[in-house]
């Protein structure tokens, strides 16, 4: 289909989470929890949304939209102006809890225009990353989102880069999702601007044994988990989270905040073990938590016409 008026693509973005515990700012894990929309093109500049799902009753239905935003941010980026559109949303992932919603919702902004606009602009993985990292502000949750797996970004002279490695399949993901939520910038304005000197050197010689953890050698996690950079700061914040955090480790679960929080991610090594992870997560926290047994999802953000060809 050409693009134009009634060209329609649909996507799927999966849900992220950040930081793995020592990795802040750099590593995420991309899991099979997904937003998914479809976007049609309209004649003139018209603006319908329509959402179901986690966030209703707040996303705004307008050109302030995360998603529009994200799709005009695409559109600018080659010189063409945001045409009317007809979005229709579906959000599963949870909003405020540390699970890459926000990231997600700029991810699929930018697949749903590189869609629209193809075979008439391309857009590469670079062009993709930079644009989400330019409204994201930073890359570990959007890396992926777009590419799936797990994913280590940074930030060069050239911009935003990433590396996408493949995980361990002993590693089961488990998230646990409390009914209360956090602001990302409240969490991030309580760490320090600059920490002691070892605490930085052990969180490198984590992030750098997480890596071997999730790719190679499961049997590390404890280790590989542990943070002195932003979980302790971020503490006073989420009390519960921290509470089930430390019940969790005290128990040999390789738990970690999820992104700013307040979820709680647990990479466990088998069903069993998080079948058991959530039994003690019903003994430790005082109000409703829903436990998600996930999956690692592999391939990230996608796009495809809405009619179902590739």
């Amino acid at each position: 289909m050409t693009a134009g008026p009634g060209r329609r693509v649909a996507v799927r973005v999966p849900a992220t989470s950040a930081n793995l515990g020592p990795g802040f700012d750099t590593l995420g894990l991309a899991l099979s929890v997904y937003d998914e929309l479809v976007v049609e093109q309209l004649d003139g500049d018209r603006l319908e949304i329509e959402v179901e799902g986690e966030g209703v009753a707040d996303v705004p239905r307008d050109a302030s939209h995360l998603v529009v935003r994200a799709m005009a941010h695409t559109y600018a980026s080659v010189g063409r102006s945001l045409p009317g559109l007809r979005l229709t949303a579906r959000n599963v992932i949870p909003h405020g809890r540390g699970m890459g919603s926000s990231g997600a919702a700029v991810v699929a902004g930018i697949l749903a225009a590189k869609g629209l606009l193809e075979g008439d602009a391309d857009f590469s993985d670079v062009d993709l990353l930079r644009l989400a990292t330019e409204l994201e502000g930073h890359p570990d949750n959007v890396a992926p989102g777009l590419f799936g797996g797990l994913t280590i970004a940074w930030m060069d002279a050239a911009g935003p880069q990433h590396k996408q490695l493949i995980v361990h399949r002993g590693v089961s993901p488990l998230v646990f999702v409390p009914s209360f939520t956090m602001s990302t910038a409240v969490a991030r304005s309580l760490q320090p601007l600059q920490v002691p000197r070892e605490d930085a050197v052990f969180n490198v010689s984590r992030s750098a044994l997480l890596i071997a953890a999730m790719t190679q050698s499961p049997e590390l996690l404890m280790a590989a988990t542990e943070d002195k950079l932003h979980q302790n700061y971020r503490a006073q914040a989420m009390p519960e989270t921290d509470r089930l955090v430390r019940a969790l480790r005290s128990e040999g679960y390789a738990a970690v905040v999820s992104g700013a929080g307040p979820s709680v991610l647990v990479l466990a090594d088998g069903p069993g073990q998080r079948l058991a992870a959530a039994d003690l997560m019903a003994s430790v926290v005082d109000t409703p938590w829903q436990a998600l047994m996930l999956a690692v999802d592999v391939k990230g953000g996608t796009v495809k016409n809405a009619e179902g060809s590739a």
